[in-house]
């Protein structure tokens, strides 16, 4: 059955709610206590942890006894029937009826009138303020897998791409491939206007919706795909969750699959998004790549970043088997155990293995229109916890690669360094010994990185305030150390640009 008729959405158009009852629906989400606290207040730890984990059954005894709040919850976001009756004071339930957000659920064992949500509206939390998503239903083991169009909640990737991208006021962004409308949300609390487009007519509505909800007006909705509708037009900041997911069935899921051949999207993506970047702008995407027998996946994936013509960081977060891959978008998809789900598992299977596919890795791509001439590259695993939102301090990260680019051995020695906060320094050794065996720099917070130096290096992290410069600063401690002042300073720059690169060291402005 098509997922329009599923939710009663009209494909012709957006959904038929008069302002008068948005505001209504507005009302009640927000008087009732619909945010993300209130939620988790009303469940309690227990029934949220289940919840966290698809589980609905202690959720559904922690609403039981009523009240506005419960019924909504229960409505809304577990997805299950409520009497009309119920509803009434709260809602506008004809005119939601009437939408395809609700629909007639049966009658009840009292011969009381039941709804169900056609669709999910839940609360999201971003930087500054509480808003609200439209989404399709989530699928649970039972229901039918989702439809072609089918418009995806917000999850764990939105909230990962949310934390990524910059909060720097900017004039204009793009949200590419908007969905439900979460990273718009999110874009259009520091850019001044934002574009969101989307292939999939279903989401622009559901979108604009979202907007509604969050008292949000001025986002610019487009249809089209990728850079179709924005053709010729430059943005300050990019921000897309793109359809990456890895199959061989071509963009059978809209939400999740595209139509090139292995990752191409997100290489024709990362080829294409400069010519729409503002000098200055930045585009923060998620990704999946290829790991292939045979192939560095680091060289291929830098292949890509450094045709861009832009600074690159790319990130691995995460890296799985073939195997491991097809069952979590299986899971996904909701397909069920029989002979269609293992037909499908093994043709999957099949392509990876003669695409000769050792690993399918994820995380981000971020591109920044330095206008250098010699554009940095960076591609690198961070398997580790970072400090979230890395978008906070992401132009800070960036400056720090141009700046170990741009210092060479004698500008660097005139250059007073900084020991960027939360650096501290760990030493191991044998009780009692004079000298430590290992000494490492690590971060406490940001990305978490450790690095292994010398006694030098140790020693220049402790005296570095950004006062002083470099060349003083080694010859004193290689008068203390009883080294060759001459072969400290030849040797140190190149460390000490790594350490820059890396963020231990800062170079004040």
């Amino acid at each position: 059955m098509p997922s329009a008729e599923r939710a009663g959405l009209r494909d012709d158009g957006p959904v038929l709610l008069e302002p008068a009852a948005v505001e209504r629906l507005r009302t009640a989400l927000t008087g009732t206590g619909y945010t993300v606290a209130g939620v988790r207040e009303l469940l309690g730890p227990v029934a949220g942890a289940a919840l966290a984990r698809e589980q609905v059954v202690p959720a559904l005894r922690a609403t039981a006894d009523g009240g506005p709040l419960a019924e909504l919850v229960r409505l809304w976001w577990l997805q299950v029937p409520v009497e009309c009756a119920r509803l009434e004071p709260l809602l506008p339930v004809p005119e939601l009826i009437a939408a395809g957000l609700l629909r007639d659920a049966g009658t009840g064992e009292r011969s009381a009138p039941l709804v169900r949500a056609a669709v999910g509206i839940r609360p999201w939390e971003t930087d500054a303020a509480e808003v609200y998503l439209v989404a399709d239903l989530a699928a649970r083991p039972g229901d039918p897998p989702p439809g072609p169009d089918h418009v995806v909640r917000a999850g764990s990737a939105s909230a990962g791409l949310a934390a990524l991208t910059v909060r720097t006021p900017v004039g204009r962004a793009l949200d590419l491939g908007t969905g439900c409308g979460v990273q718009a949300l999110q874009l259009a609390e520091h850019c001044a206007e934002v574009v969101a487009t989307d292939s999939n007519p279903r989401a622009l509505r559901l979108a604009e919706l979202s907007f509604a909800l969050s008292g949000r007006s001025g986002v610019d909705l487009r249809a089209g795909s990728l850079f179709e509708p924005v053709a010729g037009e430059e943005f300050d900041l990019i921000a897309a969750n793109p359809p990456f997911v890895i199959s061989p069935g071509g963009a059978r899921l809209a939400y999740r699959e595209n139509a090139y051949e292995g990752d191409g999207l997100i290489a024709e993506l990362v080829r294409s998004a400069p010519r729409h970047l503002a000098p200055g702008g930045w585009c923060q995407l998620l990704a999946n790549w290829l790991h292939v027998d045979g192939e560095d996946w680091t060289e291929r994936v830098a292949g890509w970043a450094t045709a861009s013509g832009c600074d690159a960081w790319v990130v691995q977060r995460d890296v799985q088997d073939p195997a491991e891959y097809v069952e979590l978008w299986l899971g996904d998809s909701v397909e069920p155990p029989g002979p269609e789900r293992t037909r499908r598992y093994d043709a999957w299977l099949d392509w990876f293995e003669r695409q000769k596919v050792a690993g399918i890795g994820y995380g981000w791509i971020v591109l920044r229109a330095s206008g250098s001439d010699r554009p940095e590259v960076r591609v690198e695993e961070l398997p580790q916890q970072v400090e979230q939102p890395v978008g906070r301090y992401l132009p800070e990260l960036f400056d720090g690669f141009a700046a170990a680019r741009a210092l060479d051995d004698e500008r660097l020695l005139r250059t007073a360094l900084a020991l960027a906060p939360g650096v501290v320094q760990e030493q191991t050794g044998p009780p009692g010994a004079d000298d430590p065996e290992r000494i490492v720099l690590r971060q406490t917070g940001r990305l978490g990185r450790a690095a292994q130096v010398g006694t030098v290096e140790a020693a220049l992290a402790g005296v570095c305030d950004g006062t002083i410069p470099l060349e003083p600063l080694l010859a004193a401690i290689a008068e203390l150390t009883g080294a060759d002042p001459a072969e400290v300073a030849r040797r140190t720059p190149p460390v000490l640009r790594a350490l820059i690169a890396d963020g231990f060291l800062t170079v004040p402005v």
